[in-house]
């Protein structure tokens, strides 16, 4: 059963990796016997050295996620990467009324639909023409679920969006043994968050998440013991939501 979870021999690569989620996830499936290929808009270079002294293989790059080109290089850069971990988003807490929200939503959309269809096409070509297989996994949000619990409408049909993204790509992906699947976090203890005060919504467990309770459900999705889940969309929300 431990061999299923066992991450030994696999590359993995993660967006997102300066936030909450992205490094939690990294030290986790570093632990789990992965070598890790970090970014985010600035390089991660800290959590790399980090994860390197504790005997891994880790490279940490700057990427802007919406960047085509940046990405396809990046991806070159990775080499042959068993498994793609996407946690790059943002998730700004303001009003749809502002003046200068349709420029504030643009760039949501960017960074959180733009962001993931960029990454998950030219990693899945790499899969697909190594032969290998491959496990790809991408961050969508009770708020794309339910409306959110304070998140503005762009975050909302941003992660709305990666739901449906998952499963018209996970048809693709299958038959090469890609295996593509999100999670579903409700909010999470993040730098993301915690501008915010979430007293006013109630959490049937008392609490939000904590970053880790999301990275081992994001190390599952990309363990041998998912062998057989493809478009699926986890919710991890303390029974905040059942979809």
């Amino acid at each position: 059963m431990a061999a299923q979870f066992d991450l030994t021999g696999q590359r993995i690569a993660i967006t997102g990796a300066g936030g909450g989620i992205g490094s939690a996830t990294a030290r986790l499936v570093a632990e789990m016997g992965a070598d890790v290929m970090l970014s985010d808009i600035d390089a991660p270079q800290p959590l790399a050295d980090y994860i390197a002294s504790k005997g891994r293989e880790a490279a940490a790059a700057a990427l802007d996620v919406t960047d085509r080109k940046a990405v396809e290089d990046w991806a070159a850069q990775c080499g042959a990467v068993t498994s793609l971990i996407d946690c790059a988003a943002i998730c700004p807490f303001d009003d749809w009324e502002e003046d200068d929200w349709d420029a504030v939503a643009a760039k949501v959309f960017n960074v959180n639909l733009h962001g993931p269809l960029n990454l998950t096409r030219v990693f899945m070509n790499g899969m697909i023409e190594r032969g290998n297989g491959g496990r790809i996994a991408l961050v969508g949000s009770i708020a794309g679920r339910m409306g959110g619990t304070a998140a503005a409408p762009h975050y909302v049909m941003a992660k709305g969006g990666i739901h449906s993204f998952v499963r018209w790509i996970s048809r693709r992906g299958a038959p090469h043994n890609i295996l593509v699947n999100a999670v579903a976090p409700a909010p999470v203890a993040t730098p993301m968050t915690q501008s915010q005060s979430f007293g006013h919504i109630s959490f049937p467990m008392e609490r939000i998440a904590e970053a880790e309770e999301i990275a081992g459900p994001l190390a599952f999705l990309v363990s041998p013991a998912a062998s057989y889940i493809a478009g699926a969309v986890l919710d991890v929300n303390g029974a905040m939501h059942f979809s």
